[in-house]
């Protein structure tokens, strides 16, 4: 099959020719007698923000190196502004002065004052507590739990935890030989123990 065959000449091809380049077509620069395309543009100003001039290359150049944003605005105006382009408009806070792992607190209250407040908080709300446990009348697992420790039911938290522990190193399989009878005396004071624990009272 040679180049003029009869298939080939019917075949066009799809290829456009190179044409030269021209310029690109685009809005005219805004500088004053100016003729060359405006690709680039310019903030108008801080009172029309959003809106923008177009310049060529050159004079876009030219415009930017005496641009300021802060025409008309006092020292303090441009302070505040700088001020809250850099932390936004959020209130700041201090960071802890203890350890750096506790979660900062407001730069207006100190971490020592702030740490005797929440104590002061959670001891009374423990006493509430406590002496609402002790006004309403005893659950029969409550009651049972205290006659199991040996203990009445205006026990503190204190004596409640050291009666336990007294119990558990009295029962403990290596201080009874393994005694039956001791092993369920150390359940049953891990239950009532447990039981006190759930409802609030040590």
């Amino acid at each position: 099959m040679t180049r003029d065959s009869k298939i080939f000449v019917g075949l066009k091809s799809t290829r456009k020719k190179a044409t030269p380049q021209s310029e690109p077509v685009g809005p005219k620069c805004q500088w004053d007698g100016c003729e060359k395309t405006g690709s680039h543009r310019a903030p108008v100003g801080r009172d029309a923000e959003g809106l923008y001039l177009l310049f060529c290359l050159e004079h876009v150049k030219e415009y930017n190196k005496g641009y300021n944003f802060a025409t008309g605005l006092s020292d303090a105006d441009i302070a505040r502004y700088q001020k809250e382009a850099t932390i936004g408009a959020r209130p700041t806070w201090g960071a802890a002065v203890d350890r750096g792992s506790e979660v900062p607190m407001p730069s207006t209250v100190r971490s020592g004052s702030a740490k005797a407040l929440n104590a002061r908080k959670t001891a009374a709300q423990r006493q509430a507590q406590r002496a609402e446990l002790q006004k309403r009348k005893l659950k029969v697992l409550e009651a049972k739990a205290f006659e199991t420790l040996g203990l009445s039911p205006d026990a503190t938290p204190e004596e409640i935890k050291s009666r336990y522990k007294e119990r558990l190193k009295m029962h403990h399989p290596d201080t009874n030989q393994g005694n039956r009878i001791s092993e369920d005396e150390l359940r049953a004071s891990i239950e009532a123990h447990k039981i006190l624990k759930l409802n609030g009272f040590c």
